[in-house]
C-alpha cells in the first residue's frame, strides 16, 4: 500500500563530490540500480568492455545503459586510461568508488567492479560483451547529431548533381576531354567527400561498410571510362545520405521541442525577498515564486497561492490544470493565471522534463531485435557481396568469354557486370529499413505524449494480447478525495499531522492525497526518523524515539499493538481505508479514488482489437470488483502484494502472448519488469516505476495506450514493408544483372531509388498528425 520510501540519497551521493564525473562512480550507481547486474570489466587500452547479469539482459537494456554511462563520462573527460586510472585525477579505482558494497580488483589485464556476493553466486554470472562507446572527450553531454547536417550534404549533393551535369553537357557539344574530365573529377569529389570520410574511418577499424562499396563502383566505372554513371552514383548516394540526415534532424527537432524556450532563471523567496537566480543552482527545498505567464523553471510542490498549469508541451495534456496548495507543478510547464509559490522538490537536472528528454536520448541507442538482426546481416552481407562479384567476374571472364574489363563488339565487360551487380546487391536501404522507422517512431510518439524506450518496446508492443492494469492512479485517477476522517483514540489534529508527516515519505496516490489535506490545512513539517517501509503494508518512522505507522489496517494493528484501531471496516466498497496511528492516538483517512472517465472506452477499443484485460490491486475484493465492473474489465485479481503480481503476470505469460503490464508507482516497478511491456503512467508517476517501463504515458491519459499500441503495429508495419521494399530490390535488380545484364545507371537509381523510399516511408510515421 503505503510503500514507497524516497530513497534516493544513496544514488545522489554516488554522484557528489568533486569526482561526480569519474566513470567508476557512475558504474557503482548502475551496480546499485540494476538488481540484475553484478559486474562491469574495463580494458581500456584494447577498448573492451563486458558486464556480467544474473539471467539475460531483455533488449539489452542493461548494456545499452552501462555503454551510455561509460560514453557520458567520456564526453565529460572523466575516463580511465590505458593504466586503469581516471584521467580527471589519476587515482586508481579502489580510491574512486569509496563504496562499502562494491569490490574494484584487476583480473588479467581488466579492471573488475563487481557487487559483494558469495563465490558461488558468481558461477551464475552470464558475461556478455558491450560495445565500447565511441565518443570524442569533452563533447557536451547528451549532445545530438547537428540538426543542420543534411544541408551540407544536400548542398555536396547538388553540386555532384551541378558538375555531373556540366560534364555531360560538354561531352555532348565536343569540348575538350580534359574539360570533362575536369567536371567529372569535381562531381567525383564533392559527391565522395562524406563516404570518403566515413569509409576511412571505418576502414582503420577494420569494417566494410555500404559506403566502401559505393566508392569502389564510383572508382571502377571511372576505370572503365563510365564516368557518367560513377557520377549518378555518387550524386543518388549523397543524396540519400542527406535525406537520412533530415530524418534524424527532423525526429531530434521534434525531441528538442521539450526543452525549447525552458526558462533560465528562477524567482527565488530569501528572507522575503525576490532573488533571481540561475535555474541550475537551485536545489531541493528551495522556496520559489511563479507569476501568471511564466514556465516553472523546476519541479516544485505548491505551498502557497491557486492556479493552473498548461502542461501541453510536456504531457500532452490540453486542457491547463488546476494548482493548489499541496500539489506538484512540473518545470516546463506554464503557469497560466495566478501566482504560486512553492518549495524545489529536485535539481533541475533530475526535473521531469529532464528525465523525458534523456529516456528519449536512452531510447534511440536502444536496437529493436529486427535492427540488431539488420546489423549483423548487414555486416557478414558486405563480405558476401564482395565475393560473389568478384566470382560473377571471374566466370564472366573465364567461364563465358566476356572481355574483363573493356567493351567488346557492343558487349559489356566482365567487370562493368560485376560493379553492376555490386551495386544492387549493396545493403544499404536494408540497413537503414529498421533505424529509420524506430526513430519516426520514437519521435511520433513523444508528440503524442507517448515515449518508446527504443525499438524492442515498439516491436514487443505490436504483439500483445493481454494487458494487464494496476487500480489506483491508472484505472482510476489516482487523485483521491477525502470522504471522512474518523478518530478512533486522542484528536484529530494528531491523526492529520502524523498522517502528514508519514506520507511526506512516499509517492503513492494515497499518500499524494494525504499530503495534498496536510498542506491545505498548513500542517507543520515534522522530521521523521527510521523509516521503514512494508510492501503492500505501510510505513513506520520514528519522533523523538517514538513509533508512529501509517498504512492498511493489518500493518497498522500488527505495527503498535493495542492502537485501539479495531473499528469496523467502511461500509462503502469504494473508498480506501488509510491507518495511522501513534502515541496516544488512532484514526483513518477515508478517501475516494474516482474511475478515469477515458478507461471504460479504452478498454472497449482493446477488447475490439482482441485483447484481454486483467486488473491486477492489492486492493480489497469488493472495491476491485465495483471498479473493474465499472470500467469493464474482463478479469480481476484482487489483495495482491507485489510477489503476488509478479506471479500473476507469469501465470498470464504461460497462457500465451506477450502481455503488457500498466501502473504508475513503486509498488507496480516489480511487475512492469515482469510483463514482456512494462507500461508507466507518465510524468507524476514513480522514479521506480519509469525505470523499468519500455513505454511511458507522459500525460498520465490511459487511452494513449491505444495510441502506442496502434503506433507500435504501424511502426512494425512498415518496418516489414521496409524490409521487403529492400531485400524485394536486391533480388530482383540481381536476377536481372546476372542473367540480362542491366546499365550500370539502371542498377544505381534501382538501388537509390529503394533507399529513398525506405526512408520516406518511414517518416509517414513522422509526419502524419492525426491520432494513429
Amino acid at each position: 500500500m503505503l510503500n514507497e520510501p524516497r530513497n534516493e540519497s544513496a544514488s545522489r551521493a554516488a554522484q557528489s563530490g568533486g569526482d561526480e564525473h569519474c566513470v567508476y562512480k557512475n558504474v557503482a550507481r548502475l551496480l546499485a540500480e540494476e538488481p540484475q547486474l553484478e559486474a562491469v570489466a574495463f580494458q581500456p587500452s584494447n577498448q573492451l568492455l563486458s558486464i556480467a547479469t544474473i539471467g539475460s539482459d531483455r533488449g539489452q537494456r542493461i548494456a545499452d545503459r552501462v555503454s551510455e554511462a561509460v560514453a557520458e563520462r567520456q564526453k565529460q573527460c572523466g575516463m580511465i586510461d590505458a593504466s586503469g586510472n581516471c584521467e580527471q585525477c589519476g587515482e586508481p579505482p579502489s580510491r574512486k568508488v569509496g563504496d562499502a558494497n562494491v569490490v574494484v580488483k584487476e583480473v588479467l589485464g581488466s579492471t573488475v567492479i563487481e557487487k559483494l556476493t558469495c563465490r558461488t553466486a558468481t558461477r551464475f554470472w552470464k558475461w556478455n560483451k558491450v560495445r565500447w562507446p565511441r565518443t570524442g572527450c569533452c563533447a557536451p553531454a547528451g549532445s545530438a547529431v547537428d540538426p543542420d547536417e543534411w544541408k551540407r550534404l544536400a548542398v555536396l549533393a547538388g553540386l555532384c548533381l551541378f558538375f555531373g551535369l556540366s560534364a555531360v553537357a560538354a561531352q555532348h557539344f565536343g569540348a575538350a576531354h580534359s574539360l570533362v574530365l575536369v567536371l567529372f573529377g569535381l562531381s567525383y569529389i564533392v559527391g565522395a567527400w562524406d563516404a570518403a570520410a566515413e569509409s576511412w574511418q571505418r576502414l582503420r577499424e577494420g569494417d566494410l561498410d555500404i559506403h566502401f562499396l559505393m566508392l569502389a563502383v564510383a572508382v571502377g566505372a571511372a576505370l572503365i571510362d563510365a564516368w557518367s554513371e560513377g557520377a549518378l552514383l555518387l550524386f543518388l548516394f549523397s543524396s540519400s545520405g542527406a535525406m537520412e540526415h533530415f530524418a534524424g534532424a527532423r525526429t531530434q527537432r521534434e525531441i528538442g521541442a521539450l526543452l525549447r524556450g525552458a526558462p533560465k532563471t528562477a524567482t527565488v523567496l530569501q528572507n522575503g525577498n525576490e532573488v533571481e537566480r540561475a535555474v541550475e543552482s537551485l536545489h531541493p527545498g528551495v522556496q520559489l515564486r511563479v507569476r501568471a505567464g511564466e514556465q516553472v523553471p523546476i519541479d516544485l510542490r505548491v505551498t502557497r497561492g491557486e492556479s493552473a498549469c498548461d502542461e501541453s508541451n510536456l504531457t500532452g495534456e490540453s486542457r491547463p490544470m488546476p494548482k493548489q496548495p499541496g500539489d506538484v507543478a512540473l518545470a516546463g510547464t506554464l503557469n497560466v493565471w495566478g501566482v504560486i509559490d512553492g518549495v524545489a522538490l529536485r535539481a533541475a537536472s533530475e526535473s521531469a522534463l529532464q528525465k523525458i528528454v534523456k529516456l528519449i536520448e536512452q531510447a534511440q541507442h536502444l536496437k529493436a531485435p529486427s535492427q540488431r538482426f539488420s546489423d549483423r546481416f548487414g555486416t557478414r552481407y558486405t563480405y558476401l557481396v564482395l565475393a560473389i562479384c568478384t566470382g560473377f567476374f571471374m566466370v564472366g571472364w573465364l567461364a563465358i568469354g566476356w572481355s574483363p574489363f573493356l567493351r567488346s563488339a557492343g558487349q559489356t565487360s566482365a567487370f562493368y557486370r560485376a560493379m553492376t551487380l555490386l551495386v544492387v546487391m549493396s545493403p544499404c536501404a536494408l540497413v537503414l529499413s529498421v533505424p529509420s522507422a524506430i526513430l519516426s517512431a520514437i519521435a511520433s510518439g513523444a508528440g503524442r505524449g507517448v515515449l518508446f524506450r527504443g525499438g524492442a518496446a515498439i516491436e514487443t508492443l505490436a504483439d500483445v494480447r493481454t494487458v494487464a492494469l494496476d487500480k489506483t492512479g491508472t484505472l482510476t485517477e489516482g487523485i483521491p478525495t477525502l470522504v471522512r476522517i474518523d478518530t478512533f483514540k486522542g484528536d484529530e489534529a494528531a491523526v492529520v499531522a502524523a498522517g502528514y508527516n508519514l506520507a511526506r515519505l512516499s509517492h503513492h496516490p494515497l499518500s499524494r492525497a494525504i499530503q495534498k489535506i496536510g498542506a491545505q490545512r498548513a500542517v507543520a513539517v515534522e522530521d521523521f526518523t527510521h523509516a521503514q517501509s512494508r510492501a503492500g503494508g505501510g510505513i513506520s518512522a520514528r519522533r523523538r524515539g517514538l513509533l508512529h505507522v501509517l498504512g492498511n489496517r493489518e500493518f497498522v494493528r500488527t505495527a503498535i499493538a493495542g492502537s485501539l484501531c479495531d473499528a469496523s471496516r467502511a461500509e462503502d466498497h469504494d473508498v480506501a481505508e488509510v491507518w495511522v496511528a501513534g502515541p496516544g492516538f488512532c484514526g483513518r483517512f477515508l478517501l475516494r479514488d474516482q474511475l478515469r472517465p477515458e478507461a471504460r472506452a479504452m478498454l472497449d477499443q482493446l477488447r475490439r482489437a482482441g485483447i484481454r484485460t486483467v486488473m491486477l490491486t492489492g486492493d480489497r475484493a469488493a472495491t476491485a470488483t465495483l471498479i473493474a465492473r465499472a470500467a469493464g474489465v474482463d478479469d480481476v485479481q484482487a489483495q495482491l502484494s507485489p510477489e503476488d503480481k509478479v506471479a500473476a503476470l507469469q501465470a498470464l505469460k504461460r497462457l500465451g502472448g506477450k502481455v503488457a503490464m500498466i501502473g504508475d508507482g513503486v509498488n507496480d516497478a516489480p511487475s512492469l519488469a515482469a510483463a514482456d511491456v512494462g507500461v508507466a503512467m507518465g510524468a507524476r508517476g514513480s522514479d521506480a516505476a519509469m525505470e523499468q517501463a519500455e513505454v511511458v504515458l507522459m500525460n498520465d491519459r490511459l487511452e494513449n495506450f491505444v495510441t502506442a499500441y496502434k503506433l507500435s503495429r504501424r511502426a512494425k508495419r512498415i518496418i516489414g514493408e521496409n524490409i521487403t521494399i529492400a531485400l524485394g530490390t536486391v533480388i530482383i535488380m540481381a536476377l536481372l544483372s546476372i542473367t540480362r545484364g542491366i546499365p550500370l545507371s539502371l542498377g544505381v537509381v534501382a538501388h537509390e531509388g529503394s533507399t529513398v523510399v525506405v526512408v520516406l516511408n518511414s517518416l509517414r510515421l513522422l509526419f502524419v498528425r492525426t491520432p494513429v
